[in-house]
């Protein structure tokens, strides 16, 4: 007498929602994506403009565009646990999505019907740095329809970079998070907003020089980086942070040229951290400058400014911590 195996329960089908990056170009999808793609029962998207079908269509993938309905997707693929894949709008937010999504979770919870496989599979993904191109976009969609950004010009938002440059410090010296990024953000505004005026070049931002963009930007700046940093994209070594440091200087100096250890320094820095630089420029550049003679308070000032700088403390911090706790003081006086 023989004994039959017992069935094995069906297979109880497999629903996949795909989605995809918008900043990723249409097409450029992962592997898996792709043989689930080929190998799906049904291709659903509600989307008639999703970007993704033209590529799906080259490659061989039907694509049925049609709303999903959750009851019908659950009972197709419990028919020899066949799998659905589901394009969501191109926006990620429209109403079908919304309806299937609500569904599946409906019929999940009422424990009435076999549910199957529920999986979200990320067709591609953003890389570091992708919510940067959005910034980029909106940016120019403010500076084209805003009455206010559209007439702005590189001298007239320059007192903002200041104020968010100080604002800036502020967070990093009070130890807040929350404030550091917004702060953060703020400067990074800054620069967006420059370099899409200068993608203008109209107006009295317009010198008679060439428009540049955020990417000539970025792309200045990654050449600067590269090229002052032998040690990690050449063949140079830099064992401690002075090796750096020494490299970094060596390497601005054959880059600008300069007739003067004073030169790129900016006047209109405040005075504290402006006689600091002077300072450490004289001392980098292993000259022997004594201080102007006097007695005056500036003279005075100076002294600290250049004593602050050779015992490696930033004479503006040291003046501000200071200066902060007397405002304290005066705060417990008025309070009592």
């Amino acid at each position: 007498m023989t004994t039959e195996a017992p069935l094995a329960p069906p297979a109880p089908g497999r629903i996949v929602l795909l989605t995809a990056s918008h900043r990723v170009a249409p097409g450029l999808l992962s592997w898996p994506a792709w043989e689930t793609l080929r190998s799906a029962d049904r291709v659903l998207c509600a989307d008639a403009g999703h970007p993704q079908l033209p590529y799906l269509y080259e490659a061989g993938v039907r694509v049925e565009q049609v709303v999903p309905v959750a009851e019908e997707l659950v009972a197709y693929c419990a028919e020899g646990g066949r799998t659905v894949v589901v394009l969501p709008s191109s926006e990620g937010s429209g109403e079908g999505d919304a309806r299937l999504t609500d569904g599946l979770a409906r019929l999940a919870g009422s424990n009435r019907v076999q549910m199957p496989d529920l999986e979200l599979l990320p067709g591609s993904y953003d890389l570091p740095g992708a919510r940067l191109l959005d910034l980029v976009q909106v940016m120019d969609r403010i500076r084209r329809e805003c009455p206010w950004s559209s007439q702005q010009t590189h001298k007239g938002l320059a007192k903002y970079g200041i104020e968010e440059a100080y604002e800036l410090v502020e967070a990093i010296e009070a130890g807040d998070r929350a404030e550091l990024r917004e702060e953060l953000g703020d400067v990074l505004l800054q620069v967006i907003f420059h370099a899409r005026i200068a993608e203008d070049a109209s107006g009295e931002d317009d010198s008679g020089e060439e428009p540049f963009s955020i990417d000539d930007v970025a792309a200045t700046l990654i050449d600067k980086l590269i090229h002052r940093h032998p040690h990690v994209f050449g063949d140079e070594t830099a064992e401690t942070p002075a090796d750096v440091k020494a490299t970094w200087l060596r390497t601005k100096a054959v880059e600008k040229q300069r007739t003067s250890v004073t030169e790129g320094i900016p006047l209109t820095q405040p005075a504290l951290a402006l006689a600091a630089k002077l300072s450490s420029r004289v001392r980098s550049g292993g000259l022997s400058v004594p201080l102007p003679a006097g007695d005056g308070l500036g003279h005075e000032l100076l002294a600290l400014a250049a004593r602050a700088e050779a015992e490696g403390v930033d004479p503006e911090t040291a003046l501000r911590e200071v200066a902060r706790a007397y405002r304290d003081a005066i705060l417990a006086v008025e309070s009592a």
